[in-house]
Parts: C-alpha cells; structure tokens; sequence
C-alpha cells in the first residue's frame, strides 16, 4: 500500500513540474510583452522641447537625489487647420520628503504675460501662439516658479484613455445634462462632457477643476489596478496617440522608483480669491494678487527654490 502511494507520488510530480514550468514561461513572457509594449509606448510619447532645464534653475533636477520637481499637465482641444487651445492647465509639485504633492489648477481665462509673444492675454491663448514651450514659459512667469516637465493631452482622445481603462468612478456634486448627483460611472465620452462643462456650473472654471481632478485620480486609480493589466495593450494604445511628454523612460522609472510615496498624497491648491473683468469686450479672469504671491510662496517652499 505504501509503496503505491509512493509511486503515485511519483507520477504526480512531474505533471506539477512541468505546469508550475510552464506557468512560468507564461508569465515571463506576458512580463516581457508588458515592459516592451510599455518601453515603446514611453518611447513613442517622448517628445523634446527647446531647452535642457529651466532659467528659474541653478541646477538640473537629480532624481536618484530625490530633489523636489514640477510638472505642467496641458489638456489640448486640438483643432483641425488650427494649433488649438490649452483646454486645461494644471501645475503640480512634488516633494518625495515631504511625500506630498501639491496640485493648482490655473483658470483658463486667467489675463497674464504671454510670455515670447509680446502681449496679455488670456493665459490658454499661449497655447494657440506657441505650443508648449510658450505655455511653459507663461506658466512658469505666472507662478515664479521652474517648471521641469510637460505632459501634453489631446482632449478629444482623452476619451480613448478612460475607456482602455474600463471607465472612471466619480461623486458628482452638480446635476447637469445626462448626469445625476452621487457616484456615477463614466464611458470616455461621458467622461470628455463631464469634464469640459462649466457654463452651467454656478462655480465656473471652479467647479470644472474639481471634475478634472475625479476623472484624473479615476483614471489612475483605475491604471494602477490588476484588471487593467489585461487591457495593457489598449491602455499603452491609448497614451501612445495622445500623450506627450519632455520626460523620457528613463526618467520615468526613476521616478517610479524614488517617488511613489510623494504621488501618494495630492494637497489640491484652490484658486478662488479672484474677479472677472471685460475688456475692450473680452471677458478676462484676473488672480488676486495676495493669494497669487501666496501659492508662488507655497509652490517654491515645496520645491525648495
């Protein structure tokens, strides 16, 4: 009896080998077409602007240092035969001693220095006259700080990118449209409309932040989940067509490396003291000016400039 169980024993063992081996060399090649569909993904978003660090810098960013950076998220409604405008602008920091990250998202309508172009005008216009690099240089002269990075979006395939997600999760506040109060799912094209309203938000621009930011965390969130990782071609997909960014891959994975704690926790800084004023029949948003010096002080605090 013994020696048959044995010899049972025996026999079992192999097949148990030979699946676990065969396990492995699934998951070692899913692994591999995972970080290459990525790596090309990464290579294909990378796309380099005209300077190598910012005037506002005395020294390069070192992320093995952990130094504090910045980044200028620009959302684009891209327009056929025309440049487009920088739908949104969003400004972040981020601190991995602090482990914090701090978030400000500018009005679109905010009247400032275009910077390179000689006027004032309303701060998504830098966009329209010239594209990145003019956006970054008008931002960073707008909060007197170094803007280090640029991630660039296309708006309309934003959309793309919350479906290769499976959708976004999010508490409206405001019933408007198709949309209720509470927590609702969104497809990508729910997602693009719920975003981009803001003429029926009594808050205006305020209110649209407060969605931006939902939809944002909601797609990382959702990014970062095991699901997607099924979808990982359609996710890589959707970011290769409409992401751009000044970083490159190797950039990218250092901050993997030495930051994720500092993405962690976002403190959102709420722009709100400001007023609205007409000129020559042009409606301008205009920053107060004791809460603008107020976030240049926080921003270049968390910076450490």
């Amino acid at each position: 009896m013994e020696q048959s169980r044995k010899k049972a024993k025996k026999k079992i063992w192999p097949w148990v080998v030979g699946i676990l081996g065969l396990l492995a060399v699934g998951i070692g090649i899913y692994v591999f077409m995972v970080f290459n569909s990525l790596s090309n993904t990464l290579e294909e978003m990378h796309e380099p602007i005209d300077r190598e660090v910012s005037e506002k810098r005395t020294e390069e960013v070192v992320f093995e240092d952990k130094d504090p950076f910045s980044v200028l998220l620009l959302g684009v409604d891209e327009r056929e035969g025309d440049q487009g405008r920088s739908d949104t602008m969003v400004v972040m920091t981020v601190n991995p001693t602090e482990k914090s990250t701090k978030m400000v998202s500018i009005p679109r309508d905010t009247y400032t220095e275009i910077v390179g172009h000689g006027t004032t005008d309303k701060i998504n216009h830098a966009y329209a006259f010239g594209g990145i690099e003019m956006s970054l240089a008008t931002a960073e002269n707008l909060l007197d700080i170094p803007i280090d990075y640029v991630v660039q979006v296309n708006m309309e395939g934003f959309q793309d990118i919350v479906d290769a997600v499976g959708g976004v999760d999010v508490n409206n506040s405001l019933a408007f449209d198709d949309f209720a109060t509470g927590n609702i799912h969104l497809t990508g094209e729910q997602a693009l409309a719920f975003v981009r309203m803001r003429y029926e938000d009594p808050r205006g621009d305020f209110g649209r932040q407060d969605r931006q930011k939902q939809v944002l965390q909601g797609i990382m969130r959702e990014g970062a989940s095991v699901n997607s990782l099924v979808n990982f071609k359609d996710i890589f997909g959707a970011l290769g067509d409409n992401v751009r960014t000044n970083m490159t891959f190797d950039e990218m994975v250092d901050v993997q490396a030495n930051y994720r704690d500092a993405v962690g926790t976002v403190d959102q800084i709420i722009v709100k003291e400001g007023y609205g004023e007409t000129i020559n029949g042009i409606w301008y948003y205009m920053m107060d000016d004791a809460e603008l010096t107020e976030i240049q002080s926080t921003l270049k605090n968390h910076l450490g400039v």
